[in-house]
């Protein structure tokens, strides 16, 4: 295998694995592979035979083709805030709209929020590991995760942990405008 086909089933291979949410144990071990012959493959070192190439594929679910092959460009995603329909309207006519879910490495919502003051939304927990940024772009807002109450103004951007029952409402005077990101985490495998 030459130094450039080497470099794109490393890439290719490292991509997969960490889509799968695999480590490299796990990798190697479902693959029946050494771990070191898992490192050095991601690494774009040494020389996989078929077998190995083989293993991995299988273990990740995908062909020996498509680990030797070069990722398509795909084209960027343009999403216009204004024509998406809102997930919620507040009583004061915030909303909350899902603009689109990246789902790579690990699936990333991106929403846009408006909170007018006293607008108020709580949200159950997420699954274990979430996680939520939200990034204040003008106005002024409360969160609160479990029992912990935190003040964002404009350009204050918070993360926290959102396996726990969390709530926003818009503090301010006038309209809160965020935009808030939900990391879901990669299905755990056993292997």
């Amino acid at each position: 295998m030459n130094d450039a086909a080497l470099e794109t089933v490393a890439r290719n291979v490292k991509a997969a694995r960490l889509a799968a949410g695999l480590s490299l144990d796990a990798l190697a071990g479902r693959a029946e592979v050494s771990k070191g012959a898992l490192v050095a493959l991601e690494g774009a070192r040494g020389n996989p035979n078929l077998t190995t190439l083989v293993g991995i594929a299988d273990a990740l679910g995908r062909s020996v083709s498509s680990l030797m092959e070069e990722p398509e460009e795909e084209a960027p995603v343009v999403v216009d805030a204004r024509e998406v329909t809102p997930l919620w309207t507040g009583p004061s006519g915030g909303t909350a709209r899902l603009l689109l879910t990246n789902p790579r490495p690990s699936p990333v919502e991106v929403w846009r929020w408006i909170l007018h003051p006293g607008e108020r939304y709580e949200s159950n927990p997420h699954p274990a590991g979430a996680t939520e940024t939200l990034t204040v772009i003008r106005g002024r807002m409360t969160f609160t995760a479990g029992d912990a109450a935190q003040r964002l103004r404009g350009g204050e951007t918070a993360v926290f942990a959102a396996d726990v029952p969390h709530s926003y409402e818009g503090s301010g005077r006038g309209p809160c405008e965020l935009i808030m990101t939900v990391h879901i985490p990669p299905e755990h495998h056993n292997g």
